[in-house]
């Protein structure tokens, strides 16, 4: 089984990348394969909602982070996803990259146990998370709980390996997550039938 883990920080090896480190770590010692994938510094292109998605099968735009998460959505089985806070909610380039990839590549994506994961100096850290959820609940997403909300928080890079309690809780996280993934597998159940899709519009 693996794991994905997508660091939204443009710092490759800031305090995001510290707490996805701590979950990963949890994952492999759990026998669990873990890879973090980090978006980098160029600009994203965000979703402009021309759905010729709906006719290639992928985003219309092509650059490298996009392609790199898609193919490695293919043989994965859950998900995390961190952000360092801005302005109380998650990196922009982030969001626009996930824009993309939840509503171009959902097959791939549903039913995989998700978590996300938001590193602070102080504050947003509940509103990040609570963003960066949205993407799974509307996708199908087992969501994975640790022992607290999933934050971490340090200001400079580096600051995160002083925070005991959220490196615990990336822990908790990764064991859980561990955890979820096995039973899945254990169970050997079929996914819940699906019915046809049902959109309401309420402006004629």
């Amino acid at each position: 089984m693996k794991v994905l883990l997508i660091n939204g920080s443009p710092r490759k090896n800031g305090n995001t990348h510290i707490a996805l480190t701590e979950v990963a770590k949890t994952l492999e010692a759990n026998d669990i394969q873990a890879e973090i994938v980090s978006i980098g510094t160029k600009a994203m292109q965000g979703c402009i909602a021309c759905n010729k998605c709906r006719e290639l099968g992928r985003c219309v735009f092509k650059d490298e982070v996009y392609d790199n998460i898609r193919e490695k959505l293919e043989t994965i089985d859950g998900i995390v996803i961190g952000s360092p806070v801005y302005y109380a909610g998650p990196n922009g380039s982030l969001c626009a990259l996930l824009d993309r990839l939840f509503y171009s590549l959902a097959p791939l994506l549903a039913y995989k146990p998700a978590a996300a994961v938001a590193v602070c100096r102080r504050g947003g850290a509940s509103t990040t998370f609570d963003r960066l959820n949205k993407y799974f609940t509307i996708n199908k997403m087992p969501i994975v709980s640790s022992q607290y909300w999933n934050s971490v928080h340090g200001r400079l890079p580096g600051d995160a390996v002083e925070d005991a309690e959220g490196l615990q809780t990336m822990r908790t996280l990764g064991n859980n997550m561990a955890w979820l993934l096995k039973s899945i597998k254990q169970s050997n159940m079929p996914l819940p039938p699906k019915e046809a899709s049902i959109m309401t519009n309420f402006i004629r």
